[in-house]
């Protein structure tokens, strides 16, 4: 991983905590929620405040996140809202963090400014010992305070002088004067300068989580289902239908199309199919080539090609699929028919527009795992998890392409593969299913058949 750590694609816009008060305020909150400290001078956190640094020091990953559920969080700064989420349970936390923040911005500002905020990310489930009790968490609610309970003595102070102002007697009270006047050295005049954190409450119908070897679970679509990355008979009695596994292409590929959840990327609205074909393409390459201990050189297009001469009839399915659907995109070959049983089909999709999109590239990602690009920008935990196993060759090819031709524009790049981000209103509807797919990838385009 040192290899990605330098070249900024793995804890990459992490927060650093230097100063000796910053790092002070830190273990003050650090304490208050798991009762431990931490020796470090200085550390980087992510938007939650985790520390891969305090991490390995506690030699726990997951000290701010007991059991993998009801993540607990440390805020230092607003400028958390841009950092990742490290070691990610579930694929809604780090959105429900950057929301609860941009939200609250102003009175998190004036907040951090004193002290740390400490929260949690609270649901109604306290452990995830069976996949069935994953399907219990409905919502998410944030609630959080500065260390010095700086907001719930604001509030316990707002009620002292609403009491003093509707009581007759309440200017002759010495004892809620004087409560009042304490308080008030605390919070600071609250009637001119409020202080407010108030809970902020998100609903949860669709997510992704890692227990249990991952799960995709959907509830907010026309027919709801759940895929597991691990065989399904190892999850149980789950309290939805259907639940599906990976290896079963046929029905996943069945269910998404009819929840109107893909479309083609070759029907995509300005995308460049061609650009993007040609680029899985050569990610099929090199790990077809790595895999026959095949020397790639810098892996550029042209040793590509020879690779590709050199495998002849050995070309993988996926290649030859996605080579047939380009010659038809350029207009020098005929209509391929690929169906869910080609090995490149799920290559030739992308999430629809609508709020489930995000989840669902995660979803293909993994049905279409040597597409490199596309894991490492939508499901980081299972592209760190396939480059753990890679050989040094592929490695060092995959994180030289990130760094050349990723990081210099991702919002460009993932706009460019994706779509444009869809906006709040677009992300609390549901996904209309598309009426003109026929077949793989739909209706025929430009008169070809």
């Amino acid at each position: 991983m040192k290899r990605l750590i330098e070249k900024g694609l793995m804890f990459g816009n992490l927060v650093e905590v230097s100063s000796p008060q910053l790092v002070e305020r830190y273990n003050r909150a650090l304490k208050h929620l798991t009762g431990k400290q931490t020796a470090l001078k200085d550390f980087h956190i992510d938007i939650s405040g985790y520390s891969p640094e305090i991490g390995d020091e506690l030699q726990d990953d997951l000290y701010l996140n007991p059991n993998g559920c009801n993540r607990q969080f440390i805020l230092l700064t607003t400028s958390q809202k841009s950092a990742p989420l490290l070691n990610m349970k579930f694929s809604t936390s780090r959105g429900i963090l950057q929301q609860f923040i941009e939200k609250n911005e102003s009175q998190l500002f004036a907040l951090t400014a004193r002290d740390a905020v400490a929260g949690e990310l609270q649901n109604s489930v306290y452990e995830v010992s069976s996949p069935a009790k994953l399907l219990e968490i409905r919502q998410i609610t944030v609630e959080a305070d500065t260390i010095g309970g700086h907001v719930a003595d604001a509030d316990k102070l707002a009620s002292l002088i609403d009491r003093f102002r509707s009581e007759q007697d309440g200017w002759r009270d010495d004892v809620l004067i004087a409560e009042m006047i304490e308080l008030a050295k605390k919070t600071g005049d609250v009637t001119r300068v409020p202080i407010s954190l108030p809970a902020m409450t998100f609903q949860q119908p669709s997510f992704w989580t890692s227990h249990f070897g991952g799960l995709y679970v959907f509830r907010g679509v026309k027919f709801p289902g759940v895929i597991a990355s691990l065989p399904r008979d190892s999850l149980g009695v789950m309290p939805i239908s259907p639940v599906m596994d990976i290896g079963q292409r046929n029905e996943i590929a069945d269910w998404l199309e009819r929840n109107g959840l893909v479309e083609p990327i070759v029907q995509a609205r300005g995308m460049d199919a061609a650009g993007v074909l040609r680029q899985k393409m050569d990610f099929i390459l090199v790990e077809a080539a790595d895999a026959l201990g095949l020397e790639i050189g810098d892996a550029r297009r042209t040793e590509l090609r020879k690779i590709a001469y050199r495998l002849g009839d050995s070309l993988p399915d996926e290649f030859l699929g996605l080579a047939a659907l380009l010659r038809w995109v350029e207009g020098a070959g005929d209509w391929p028919r690929i169906t869910s049983e080609h090995r490149a089909y799920f290559y030739t999709l992308r999430a629809a527009a609508g709020p489930d999109r995000d989840l669902v590239n995660m979803l293909l990602s993994e049905l279409a795992p040597m597409d490199v690009r596309q894991m490492f920008i939508v499901h980081k935990e299972l592209f760190y998890s396939h480059y753990a196993a890679w050989s040094d060759r592929k490695r060092k090819y995959v994180a030289d392409f990130l760094e050349r031709e990723y990081k210099v524009d991702a919002q460009g790049a993932r706009e460019a593969l994706f779509g444009p981000e869809p906006s709040m209103d677009v992300r609390a509807q549901s996904p209309k299913p598309t009426r003109d797919l026929v077949g793989p990838w739909g209706a025929v385009v430009g008169g070809r058949t």
